[in-house]
């Protein structure tokens, strides 16, 4: 009874102090320049950003689909050789927790076309600036191991990242992955600036629920330079599989050549080499013929790409570019070098690629046909039409 009473008065008091609170006038705001302002170290901000890609893609082969893999004569299928797609559809919250503490994720929609396991998330992370030389990044991210990890694929001077990328991804090196790194830059506005990250990460890509094996794989870069001068990158990794060490290593240069007034050309040109692990253990025992380390992936491409700043209205620059690539997944046991070349032209539109336009080809070359599979010269048309949030 008494317990009743009790929270009967409480009930009571907050009720006039409530109807207190109506009937006075609100409080002056304080001046936010004064001692009573909200400290700077806990400003909050929060950007919403993203990128749509669209595709219209034709093969000019007869027997090859528009994912590049072949069908035999034999086969009773009807051939997709063009098809409309949608490759990316991405959005970004970024928040700014105060200015020293960020906090990001990033999902890709687009995903949810195709089996989503393993898919759709893409950055999920916290960075902590504790000054220009030092910054903390912990959860899902791109570690930095080459020139193509330090920006998005709605800027690449091409169609899409290199062949490189991707299986050096599929290993762990690069794309999305769990781990932490540290980074930083010395000499900002010297001569020649100074960049370095270093990444521990699980390795086994992304979106998984723990790693599947004890080991991780670090990575550092340094890059010495001012991309829009001449930069040079070194990219070292090491680390172990399931108890087996791997390494994987690489260097990268970019440029930019003025040419004329409006007329620049960039030039940017990658080699990289490192075990294939996912190579070595997606193999029956029974075909382990060496050891881990002579499963060796490696390749190079150059990327020059021309650049003419038009800005007439709405559009920005026309660009035309013109990528090499060589790989190969198994360089030293019966692998079949590939070579990619990828011809393109691009018109963008409004600041920051907001809006493009890009026509392009990419050509196949194997070493050595393997009649039904992806290991098959192909030629493939891509008209591809992007809008960046």
């Amino acid at each position: 009874m008494h317990i009743r009473i009790l929270f009967f008065l409480c009930c009571l008091l907050i009720s006039a102090n409530a109807r207190a609170a109506l009937l006075l006038p609100a409080p002056p705001v304080k001046d936010t320049a004064g001692t009573d302002s909200v400290p700077k170290n806990f400003l909050k901000k929060i950007t919403v950003g993203g990128v749509f890609q669209a595709r219209y893609t034709v093969s000019l082969n007869d027997n090859v689909d528009v994912n590049g893999l072949h069908y035999r004569p034999s086969d009773s299928v009807d051939v997709v050789r063009n098809s409309f797609s949608l490759k990316r559809a991405r959005l970004q919250l970024k928040a700014d927790v105060s200015d020293r503490l960020t906090a990001a994720v990033l999902v890709n929609l687009a995903d949810f076309a195709s089996d989503p396991k393993g898919k759709v998330l893409e950055n999920a992370y916290i960075s902590y600036k504790w000054n220009d030389a030092i910054h903390f990044t912990i959860g899902q991210f791109r570690p930095s191991f080459g020139l193509e990890d330090l920006y998005p694929v709605d800027i690449v001077k091409s169609m899409d990242f290199s062949n490189q990328y991707y299986a050096f991804g599929n290993n762990g090196w690069q794309s999305f992955q769990l781990g932490i790194s540290m980074f930083g830059e010395f000499n900002k506005t010297g001569n020649i600036p100074i960049k370095y990250a270093v990444s521990a990460v699980n390795g086994n890509n992304r979106n998984q629920v723990q790693d599947n094996d004890n080991g991780k794989l670090v990575t550092g870069r340094l890059e010495l330079g001012k991309a829009s001068v001449i930069a040079v990158g070194l990219n070292g990794g090491w680390g172990n599989v399931h108890n087996k060490g791997v390494y994987a290593t690489g260097i990268d240069v970019s440029t930019v050549i003025p040419i004329a007034p409006k007329l620049d050309l960039e030039l940017q040109s990658e080699y990289k080499r490192g075990t294939n692990h996912v190579l070595y253990y997606g193999l029956p025992d029974s075909l382990r013929k060496y050891p881990i380390d002579q499963y060796v992936m490696g390749g190079i491409y150059i990327l020059p790409n021309l650049r003419y700043n038009i800005r007439y209205k709405k559009l920005t620059s026309i660009e035309f570019s013109m990528r090499y690539e060589y790989f190969n997944e198994n360089e030293k046991h019966d692998g079949i070098g590939r070579n990619t070349y990828i011809p393109m032209i691009s018109f963008a539109f409004l600041k920051d690629y907001g809006g493009r336009i890009q026509l392009g080809m990419q050509i196949d070359d194997y070493q050595k046909d393997i009649a039904g599979t992806k290991i098959h010269n192909s030629n493939l048309m891509i008209l591809q039409v992007q809008c960046r949030l």
